[in-house]
């Protein structure tokens, strides 16, 4: 009987249609909240590979001053090759200066930019990435010329002689 009602059945059309509107902006709200997880998830990200690049650069400064430091080895030189770093070449046995050639956190491959002296030794790698860094200031006294650098690849890992290492 209820089924026939007018007044009846006109109330229950507008209760589907105001629960309707209740979904949909529900899943407008969740919409919403992904999107913004998913920026800040992304942000995140590219904060972490900003601390990789700075961990890593300064893993290759510090193996180009060993390379160049070594109290037991021949003459005060810069390495040739990054593979040099991994296996230094002036010795018979295995010096490692580095572990392993490391990739480009930001641009996920192993080729970087070099920074060669005159005689084509190399003085220190830079990214490759034309990416503008989130992070512009605060960088440890190693890392200070990269204060307001506008890309990655302007922030350039070299050892200078007499510069401290680590």
């Amino acid at each position: 009987m209820t089924g026939n009602h007018p007044i009846l059945a006109g109330k229950r059309g507008s209760e589907q249609g105001f629960t309707y509107l209740g979904v949909l902006f529900t899943v407008a709200l969740l919409g919403t909240q992904l999107a913004l997880a998913g920026l800040v998830w992304s942000f995140a990200q590219e904060r972490q590979k900003e601390r990789e690049l700075l961990f890593v650069g300064d893993q290759f400064r510090t193996a180009i001053a060993r390379y160049y430091l070594n109290p037991n080895g021949p003459q005060k030189e810069y390495p040739k090759r990054l593979e040099d770093l991994v296996r230094d070449p002036r010795y018979t046995g295995t010096i490692r200066h580095l572990r392993k050639i490391y990739a480009d956190p930001i641009t996920g491959k192993i080729e970087w930019g070099l920074i060669k002296s005159p005689d084509g030794s190399i003085l220190g790698v830079y990214s490759l990435s034309n990416k503008t860094p989130i992070k512009t200031g605060n960088f440890l006294p190693s890392d200070h010329l990269f204060e307001n650098k506008p890309r990655y690849s302007d922030w350039k890992f070299i050892y200078a002689f007499g510069a401290p290492i680590g």
